[in-house]
C-alpha cells in the first residue's frame, strides 16, 4: 500500500472499531432500518464515505483500489451500515454518470445526505433493493444496461433477505428511471470485488479473533491453541484467507489496468465464496459451545460470510463462469 492507503485503513479501522462493539451491533439489529446513523455521519464526515467521488464534488477521487481497501475494514468490523451498496454505486455514477446526474447526486453523496444503493444480480437471483429502505436512489445493473432510478416518493416495503440490512420490495418498472452509459459487465465485476473485498476482512479479523480466543482458553491446563488438531485447523484457515487475499487483488490490479479480467474476478469470488464459508465455518467450531451464543459475536461472522456467498451465487456458481475460461 501506498501511504496514503495505509492512512485510508488507519483512519477507517479507528471509526469502525469505535462503532461496532457487540452491544451496539445487537442495538443496531433489533432497531427498525438496521442502520446506524451515527456511524454512517462519522465516516461521512471523515471523508470515507465518498473516496471515490470526484473532488469537484467534495471526494476523495481515489479508485477501485481504496474501495476496497476500505470495504475490507468495513467487513473486518461488520459495520451495519450500507457501505458496499454506496461505494459501488457512487464509483458507477462517477464513471459513468452524465455530468447533470453527478451535480445532481454527489455532493450529497460525499455529505452523507444522499445515500445510493445498488441493484444488481450478481449470482444470487435476489432482484429486491438493498439497503433499500435507507436509500434515496438505485443504480440498477440489468442485461441491457445501467439505471438510476430516484427512489423518494416510491412505494418501498421492507423484507430481511440475504444483506444484513433491511432491504426494500420496489416495483422498479414502474419507478422512473435515468439511462447511465456504462458498461453493465464492469460494474457487476466490480461489485463482485467489493463483496470480495468485505469477506476478506470479515474472514481474516474471524482468523485473528480465533487465535487469541484458543491462546487465552485453558483446557487440561494448557491453553487449546497447544491442541495440534487446533493448530492445523487455524493454520488452514491462516492459508485460506492469504489465498483470498491474493486472489483479490490481483483482480482488482488486472481490471484497474483495463485489462479483461472476467477470469481474475471469477478466481478471487470463488475463493471468497469457498474459502470465506469454510473459514468461519472453523472459527465458530473452534470456539465450541461459544460458538452458538448469540451474545458473543462470533456468529456474525459465519451469518455475513452466508450472506456474501448467497448474494455472489455461491462457488459452483464461480467454478461455472471459470469453466469456458479454462477450456
Amino acid at each position: 500500500m501506498t501511504p496514503d492507503q495505509r492512512s485510508l485503513v488507519g483512519l477507517a479501522e479507528e471509526i469502525l472499531r469505535g462503532r461496532t462493539s457487540n452491544e451496539q451491533l445487537a442495538a443496531v439489529e433489533v432497531s427498525e432500518a438496521r442502520f446506524d446513523e451515527k456511524l454512517w455521519s462519522e465516516l461521512a464526515a471523515a471523508g470515507l464515505v465518498g473516496i471515490a467521488i470526484p473532488e469537484q464534488y467534495g471526494g476523495a477521487g481515489l479508485g477501485l483500489a481504496e474501495v476496497c481497501l476500505l470495504l475490507e475494514q468495513y467487513g473486518r468490523r461488520l459495520a451495519l451500515v450500507p457501505l458496499w451498496e454506496n461505494a459501488i454505486a457512487a464509483l458507477v455514477l462517477s464513471r459513468f454518470g452524465s455530468d447533470e446526474q453527478q451535480a445532481t447526486w454527489l455532493p450529497g453523496v460525499a455529505a452523507g445526505t444522499n445515500r445510493l444503493t445498488l441493484v444488481a444480480d450478481l449470482g444470487g437471483g435476489d432482484s429486491q433493493v438493498p439497503a433499500g429502505m435507507t436509500a434515496q436512489a438505485a443504480v440498477v445493473v440489468a442485461r441491457d444496461g445501467l439505471t438510476l432510478v430516484p427512489l423518494e416518493g416510491v412505494t418501498r416495503t421492507p423484507v430481511q433477505t440475504t444483506t444484513h440490512a433491511w432491504a426494500a420490495d420496489v416495483d422498479l418498472a414502474a419507478a422512473p428511471g435515468e439511462p447511465i452509459a456504462g458498461d453493465a459487465d464492469w460494474v457487476r465485476d466490480v461489485a463482485r470485488l467489493g463483496l470480495a473485498a468485505g469477506q476478506l476482512g470479515n474472514t481474516d479479523e474471524g482468523v485473528r479473533e480465533a487465535a487469541s480466543y484458543l491462546s487465552q482458553r485453558e483446557q487440561f491446563g494448557r491453553p487449546l491453541a497447544t491442541f495440534q488438531a487446533v493448530s492445523q485447523q487455524l493454520g488452514d484457515a491462516y492459508c485460506d484467507v492469504q489465498a483470498m487475499r491474493a486472489t483479490l487483488w490481483q483482480a482488482v490490479w488486472v481490471l484497474g489496468q483495463g485489462s479483461d479480467a472476467r477470469r481474475a474476478v471469477d478466481v478471487a469470488t470463488w475463493w471468497a465464496c469457498d474459502a470465506g464459508v469454510r473459514v468461519q465455518t472453523t472459527v465458530q467450531h473452534l470456539h465450541g459451545g461459544i460458538g452458538a451464543d448469540t451474545t458473543y459475536p462470533v456468529h456474525r461472522r459465519l451469518l455475513w460470510a452466508l450472506q456474501t456467498d448467497a448474494l455472489l451465487g455461491g462457488a459452483s456458481r464461480q467454478l461455472v463462469r471459470l469453466g469456458p475460461a479454462l477450456v
